[in-house]
């Protein structure tokens, strides 16, 4: 794999949607060696200041278009390049509070050519 920036350093944001803080969203990029459909992408785990988010808070944004981790299972005209961002948010009510805040991302892809799944984490700090 080639060393890259799992996050982007300036995509930390809390998202607002008709005036309220409606959840937090952050930018990544893939961590397996080649783009991939959606459909590969088995799961992605949020953690931020050692709590855990549900799946089902999760959406997954990419070219465009946004996913549940559920519907991105059928998904397969839709690809996550290598070196592109994505942008992952969750939905949680007010989102996160300012100041610093500490992320663990994990991203599980199972090719199916492969006979190995991959789980990739990656942590970083940052303030919003």
């Amino acid at each position: 794999m080639y060393p890259r920036q799992f996050f982007n350093p300036s995509g930390f944001k809390n998202v607002e949607e008709n005036g309220k803080i409606s959840g937090f969203s952050f930018d990544m990029k893939i961590q397996y060696y080649r783009g991939c459909s959606l459909s590969i992408i088995r799961n992605i785990e949020v953690i931020v200041d050692d709590k855990q988010y549900p799946r089902e808070s999760i959406r997954f944004t990419v070219n465009g278009e946004t996913f549940t981790l559920d519907e991105m299972k059928t998904v397969i005209s839709n690809r996550w390049r290598f070196g592109q961002y994505a942008t992952v948010t969750v939905l949680m009510d007010g989102g996160l509070a300012g100041g610093m805040h500490h992320i663990k991302c994990i991203q599980t892809i199972a090719p199916s050519y492969m006979p190995m799944i991959s789980v990739c984490p990656g942590e970083y700090d940052f303030t919003l």
